[in-house]
């Protein structure tokens, strides 16, 4: 008798980097017979599918906000570091004087809905740097390909997902953004027994 499908329903915020995404998933993808879905959705709209049951668990750019009737964890799952990264034909202007040069060179960023965001704006007013925004992107899987496969623009990106970005984006390394950080979240149910797949998600 074949073994029955493992089903594993996991929310992801339009607001998280997909390559981040994919590592923060790995210790469950080998899992025999994994029927995986992911829904990408606006936070808001993820905890409401939550909140119905629907899914077994969220990935976020923040943790839940407190509410009495939504009785869920959140669970961090590391912050990293963020750099600015660029494609070959802006690598060498953007290095050139930074974090001035960030006032010349186009700039891509994500949209407010990151949470990310705000802490990229005080970073630029820390160091007193207008930047010259050419892109907002609300859904961040669009930012590094327009970087990348039309190099418009320079951009900010986790650490964790350096060899990932230089294999498949091409983009290459200007500096360390000092002082911000992308935050992590696994929101979770309140309860004793979990998804077997979720715990293994979670921080031991």
């Amino acid at each position: 008798m074949e073994s029955p499908s493992v089903r594993l329903a996991v929310g992801i915020s339009e607001a998280l980097v997909k390559l981040a995404v994919c590592r923060l998933m790995q210790p469950v993808m080998q899992t025999p017979k994994l029927r995986l879905i992911c829904q990408e959705d606006e936070f808001e709209d993820l905890l409401a599918e939550f909140a119905l049951h629907r899914l077994d668990l969220v990935l976020a750019d923040r943790p839940a906000p407190s509410n009495r009737h939504l009785k869920v964890y959140s669970h961090s799952l590391g912050s990293p570091d963020l750099s600015w990264y660029a494609p070959a034909p802006l690598l060498a202007a953007a290095r050139r004087g930074f974090p001035q040069s960030l006032a010349t060179v186009p700039v891509l960023l994500p949209t407010s809905h990151a949470a990310v965001r705000s802490r990229i704006n005080h970073w630029f007013e820390r160091l007193g740097v207008k930047p010259k925004i050419v892109g907002k992107f609300e859904v961040s899987a669009l930012l590094m390909p327009f970087s990348a496969g039309g190099g418009i623009g320079v951009f900010p990106a986790a650490d964790q997902i350096h060899s990932e970005l230089a294999e498949r984006h091409h983009v290459k390394r200007i500096v360390a953004c000092y002082g911000v950080a992308e935050h992590f979240y696994a929101i979770g149910a309140h309860k004793k027994v979990l998804h077997p797949l979720v715990q293994k998600l979670l921080p031991g």
